[in-house]
This record gives C-alpha cells, structure tokens and sequence, in this order.
C-alpha cells in the first residue's frame, strides 16, 4: 500500500512528545513491510528540505488565501518526508504557542495545514490510505467528507485517525469556522460545535473510517466520564470502529546491549553491566557510591498528569525508605521547586535535573533499579518499556500502556515485570513502592523480576501489523459507501 502520515510533529524534524516518535519508528516499520511510505509535516523553525516541488499551493481560509509551498526532505530510512511550507505560519520559536500560551491563530494555520495536505494528495502523492494524528491533522477528514464530496481525486480516500491523548482536543471560539472557511451546518452537535466553541478533534472522531489510540486499555478508559473528556459519548458512538494498538519501541535507539550513551553496555545474561551504569549515575548527580541502596529512577514532562501530585503527597515519607531518587524532567513550577527542595533537603539521596537531556534520560534508564510512573492517565507511555529492556523494574499506576505492558511481579509464582498500583493516591503508591523494595532486598526475586520484563518484545513489528490489517478494513469500508446517504457524504453512523 500507499500510505500518507498527516501530523503536526514528527521525528527527525520535529518533536514536543511521544507522537513524534510513533511518526518517526511506525513509518519506518511499515517500509520495513514492504509499504511505500511518505510523511506530511509542517516545516517549521530551522527545519531543512532540499527540493521544493510545489512553489505555491492556493488555500482559501475564509476571507483571507494563503499560498504555501510543498517542498521535500532526503528520505529517511526508505520514508519520504515532506513539508507545507508557509514560514509566516509555521517558522516559529516553538510549535503550538510559547510561554505566555498557544499562538492564537492556531485554528488558521492548522487548517491550512488541513487543506494543503488534500492539495498535497491530490497534486503530488496519492496515497491508498490515509493516517491522521491527533486534533492538528483532524481537519483533513472532515474536509474529505464534506466539501471535498465532488472531488472524484480524494473523496473515496480512507482515513484511519490516531489519538494520542484525549486531553489536547484543539477546540476554538465558534467564529473559528467561518476564518477557516467550513460552513455553518458543521457547527452542530453531530459534527463540530462542542459546547459552544469549535473542536477539531471532535471533527476527526466523527468525520474518519477508523479511529486508533495507543494502548487497549486507553480505548476502553477513554469511552468513559472519568476519561473521556467529554468526548465519551462521541467516542462510544464510534466504538465498532475504534481500535486499541499500542505503541511499539525503536530498540535500535534503546536497547543496553548496544547503547552507545552508557557507561557499559550489559544484557539479560549478563548484568554486570548495570552496575557499572548504576555508578556513573550516582557520580553524574554527586551521591555517594552506596550500590546496595535501591535507586528510583524518573524521567518525565512535571505534570499533575503523570502523578507528581501523588509523589508530592508523600516526598518525605518516600525518602524515610533507604531509597536514593534521580529525576529529570521539566514542566509546572510547583514540581519543579518540589524537587530542587527535596534535593536540598536530602543532598546525598536525592539528585534532580530541570531539563531535558536525551544522554541522560538513556543513564538513568541503564542506572536506576526501579523506574516510578506514577500517571494519572497515561495513554500508551515509553519510558516504562525502555525500563524492561535496561532491567529497571517499574513501580506504576494500573492505567492506559501502563497496565497493558506491564505485569504485577508475584513472588510465589516469579511471574511478572513490574509492581502496579490501582487507586489513585500517594498511600497506594507508596506502599506500590514498599513492595518493590521487599523484593529488590531478595536478589533471586529481583533477577526473576529483572529477566522477566527484558525478555519482553515491544518492537514496532506486531503493531505495524496490526495497522495494517486497519488500514485494509478502512479500504473495505469506503468500497460499498454512496454518496448522499447520509447527512455528510461517506460518514458512517453505525
């Protein structure tokens, strides 16, 4: 097959989270496959392209038209990438807003981007299917199935739709649809209007073949109040056609086998290793070179969504345990002072970096014993099945990928991966963590716990099956439809 990825964000051009990972590592699986395979993004601040194909594109938007260019970068591992170029809109600092908030025209230049990727098809590489990523790209679906109707080049294009997270949704004033040029009819409650303003990512859930999300328990959670997002009853609607496919892992780039930022690389049969990696870790944040004392490892954007409320609950009683705690990462103000205090507070137990740094996040994988995820929500998450493969065990919450990749470790039996726990406060993680710790001080219960999860497979090669497979049945699905049959063209009301 042909296959187009529409997405705001992709590696190795563009990055703000995990979806621009699975832009990079799915389109790569599946030319791996066999599949021709091109990427659609937006060219952004100091991204390079070498060809331009398209000097000028004409995109209506409301009463303004825009004329962006379609250029092309060197493929990447078999994978062509090309970019919508409008420099004005997108060569910005940063992708969706800076500090003081998101760019306020994003609603315009999100549907430019909309608009130019059907041009794109239409003009430069028609795909066989369709594969839009969250509320930037969900624009194109809605357009494919409305004013794009007539349009014999794409009307009948199938359109699989990936949430990556619920939470980011792209809704606007109710005056976005006329700038962006839809009409008044998609302001109504079976299309985009969500309480009174615009939501694009409801357009994308009602407007696409398929709908996918990153883990199969997210796409149960998702379907309900707790989850949902107010989008529950919306996406129960569409329940026969979502999936749940979890996200796989580029094990090139994290496996300790083979890891060119550690300090020695080790394997499942060999973990002398991790000891080596565990005291450059203690060296590289200034603890002392205890090896016995269990050190917990976080690596994480400092949001109440992954639970740092629950480790603020409970900081002092955590660091009672003889336990030693690296963290890095960067986000709200609150945990970031939280654990500049902690790291005062107990200067040879605690080590934290505010930051990002990839070289780093790859020692702390390699150095930590336990890996805490503590997460609200967590769709799919990465970090916890790169700790499997590095044999750092993880201590996280019963949701989303959390559950689906990770398996409570029973002594009994020595069976499972990691320790998971169900409620959401800082006792249940704290005594999560009490457990782990009672295992980590049997050492045959923790290389038990230790092999089981790096003999794990998490590579992209069964879920870009498992695309594939969705990508057919979103083929199937448009073959039978007819025009008219239904209040928008093509839209399937099952």
């Amino acid at each position: 097959m042909k296959i187009l990825f529409v997405a705001s964000e992709g590696l190795p051009y563009s990055k703000t989270g995990g979806l621009a990972d699975v832009v990079e590592a799915l389109p790569k699986a599946l030319r791996a496959m066999g599949h021709e395979v091109a990427v659609l993004l937006p060219r952004y601040h100091a991204n390079r392209a070498q060809s331009v194909l398209i000097s000028s594109v004409t995109v209506a938007l409301g009463n303004q038209v825009r004329f962006p260019a379609i250029v092309e970068a060197e493929p990447v591992n078999g994978v062509r990438y090309f970019f919508v170029d409008d420099p004005p809109f997108f060569d910005r600092p940063e992708l969706y807003g800076d500090r003081s908030g998101d760019y306020p025209d994003n609603a315009e230049r999100f549907a430019e981007f909309s608009r130019a990727a059907i041009e794109f098809m239409k003009r430069v590489w028609l795909p066989d299917v369709v594969h839009c990523h969250d509320w930037q790209s969900a624009l194109v679906p809605v357009l494919l199935r409305t004013q794009h109707t007539e349009d014999r080049a794409v009307r009948s294009l199938p359109v699989v739709f990936t949430i990556h997270n619920l939470a980011y949704q792209g809704m606007f004033d109710a005056s976005a649809l006329e700038s962006i040029g839809l009409p008044n009819s998609l302001f109504s409650v079976d299309a985009l209007e969500f309480f009174g303003r615009v939501n694009y990512l409801k357009g994308g859930l009602i407007f696409a073949d398929y709908l996918t999300t990153v883990s199969r328990r997210y796409a149960k959670e998702i379907q309900t109040a707790e989850y949902g997002c107010g989008l529950e009853g919306v996406i129960r609607g569409r329940g026969d056609r979502l999936v749940g496919i979890l996200n796989g892992v580029d094990y090139t780039a994290w496996n300790p086998e083979t890891d060119k930022l550690i300090a020695q690389n080790y394997s499942a049969q060999n973990l002398a290793g991790k000891r080596a990696c565990k005291k450059d870790l203690l060296a590289y944040f200034r603890l002392p070179e205890d090896l016995e004392r269990p050190l917990i490892g976080i690596v994480s954007r400092f949001a109440d969504q992954k639970g740092f409320d629950l480790i603020a609950e409970v900081a002092d009683e955590m660091m009672k345990e003889d336990v030693a705690l690296v963290v890095l990462g960067t986000g709200q103000s609150e945990y970031e002072r939280l654990f500049k205090q902690l790291s005062d507070k107990y200067p040879k137990r605690m080590g934290a970096k505010i930051g990002y740094d990839n070289n780093l996040a790859h020692k702390i994988e390699a150095g930590a014993d336990m890996f805490l995820m503590p997460s609200r929500y967590e769709p799919c998450g990465l970090n916890q099945i790169y700790s499997l493969r590095y044999g750092t065990v993880p201590v996280v919450r019963a949701t989303g990928g959390l559950d689906d990749t990770v398996q409570n470790f029973v002594p009994k039996t020595q069976q499972g991966t990691g320790f998971k726990f169900e409620e959401y406060t800082g006792s249940a993680m704290l005594e999560c963590l009490r457990s782990a710790l009672g295992t980590f001080r049997d050492p045959n219960a923790w290389q038990a716990v230790q092999g089981n999860g790096m003999a794990k497979d998490f590579s992209w090669k069964a879920s870009a099956a498992s695309y594939v497979t969705l990508y057919e049945a979103a083929k199937r699905s448009r073959i039978p439809r007819v025009a008219g049959a239904s209040k928008y063209a093509g839209v399937d009301r099952r």
